[in-house]
């Protein structure tokens, strides 16, 4: 018989899907709506990097907070503070005043994401915890699709009034936290051992996280950060319709991304999290590096397609062998929050680097590079000890 997903996981899933749907609400019009008071295109930027940078720098108190007062108070004050701050910026007044809101509503956002990775790593059963990986990263992909489609239509009503429906659906994610994550059974998983939380020093040591970190800092690199800020800019370079074909393209990216979600999760289970990582680096970084070779708008579909598979194939197993290196059984907030650093730096540092090697040399070298960084990941993972013989053999810990 298989194992079910534990009810708690299904409710950070369902919370997930508020945040990321809410999330596609504001997206498209916060540069746009930092423009409206007369500043630069570098300072509307800025409102988008002030908030990963926030992230960045707050990872390793958030990690702390973790171990030290758990992970559903982490993660409901971590929501709400988001909440709060993008309520406000449907009153901001100033153009600092936005850049503001967002640097403290970053600090928020990366409190909750480190927090909901320990309560996974703590909560999923060994034997499952590919396909609740894959599930959980589901359900942010299929609201980060229809948050959009819902921001569209109601364009009509402003640019203001999308960030008080933001922070309204935050509200309701942080009340079906709260009311469905019981605090009786998480101060358990918490607490469930004598055993002292994992330390970065003991993590790091261990050839599988070591290879997550580079694993998690291309993926922010490739599929955060430059997919994002290059392929728009590259699509309209490229195309006479580039703003719609950009839009697709991303599109295409979640279709191929969300197609490999439904199987990568069970064959991580399965075959093990090492093979399926490998795998999705390479074909992510192929179909990454051959978005500059695109001429007419199917192919740059089409690989769009293949990059976003890869990245659904690797994605879980990252996750699932996150949880298999702390295990269910004690705390590891600072592990966790120094692979979201990881992450966080390879999609803060990649747009810039890229775009600089765009403007120098042109898209194909640009993208060419980003695939090569994918690549080098898969590199290091070769490696990188496979995880999940853990729990099928008792087997020292290879460095």
């Amino acid at each position: 018989m298989r194992t079910p997903i534990p009810q708690e996981i299904w409710v950070l899933v369902s919370a997930a899907f508020v945040i990321a749907v809410g999330f596609g609400l504001i997206a498209p019009i916060l540069p746009q709506f930092a423009r409206s008071f007369g500043v630069s295109m570098a300072a509307a930027g800025l409102v988008v990097s002030v908030f990963a940078g926030s992230r960045l720098f707050f990872a390793p108190v958030s990690g702390r907070l973790v171990d030290l007062i758990g992970s559903r108070r982490v993660y409901l004050t971590g929501l709400i503070t988001v909440a709060v701050t993008t309520g406000l910026i449907a009153f901001a007044q100033e153009y600092w005043h936005i850049v503001a809101l967002r640097a403290i509503g970053g600090i928020g956002s990366t409190m909750f994401t480190v927090s909901a990775m320990g309560l996974i790593v703590r909560i999923s059963p060994p034997e499952i915890r590919g396909r609740s990986s894959s599930v959980y990263a589901t359900a942010f992909l299929t609201g980060s699709i229809i948050g959009p489609v819902i921001g569209a239509a109601l364009s009509v009503l402003g640019m203001r009034i999308p960030f008080l429906i933001y922070g309204a659906a935050l509200f309701l994610a942080s009340f079906i936290v709260w009311w469905k994550l019981s605090a009786a059974k998480i101060y358990g998983y918490d607490h469930d051992s004598s055993a002292p939380p994992m330390r970065f020093a003991e993590a790091i040591r261990d050839s599988a996280y070591r290879s997550a970190l580079i694993g998690g800092f291309a993926n922010g690199w490739a599929n955060l950060g430059v997919r994002v800020a290059l392929l728009p800019l590259f699509a309209a370079a490229a195309f006479h319709t580039g703003g719609a074909v950009a839009g697709i393209a991303l599109a295409a990216f979640a279709v191929g991304n969300a197609s490999a979600l439904q199987v990568s999760g069970r064959l991580a289970d399965r075959i093990g999290r090492k093979p399926l990582i490998i795998t999705g680096l390479v074909v992510n970084g192929l179909f990454t590096a051959a978005i500059g070779l695109t001429s007419v708008p199917w192919t740059l579909l089409a690989v769009s397609v293949g990059a976003g598979a890869g990245a659904g194939l690797f994605l879980p197993s990252q996750q699932a062998t996150l949880a298999d290196i702390i295990g269910n059984h004690r705390s590891g907030g600072k592990v966790l929050a120094n692979f979201q650093m990881a992450q966080d730096l390879g999609a803060i540092t990649g747009p810039v680097i890229v775009g600089a090697l765009a403007d120098a040399f042109g898209y194909r070298a640009a993208f060419a590079a980003c695939g090569a960084v994918s690549l080098l990941a898969a590199t290091a993972w070769f490696r990188g000890r496979e995880t999940l013989e853990d729990r099928r053999a008792v087997r020292p810990v290879r460095t």
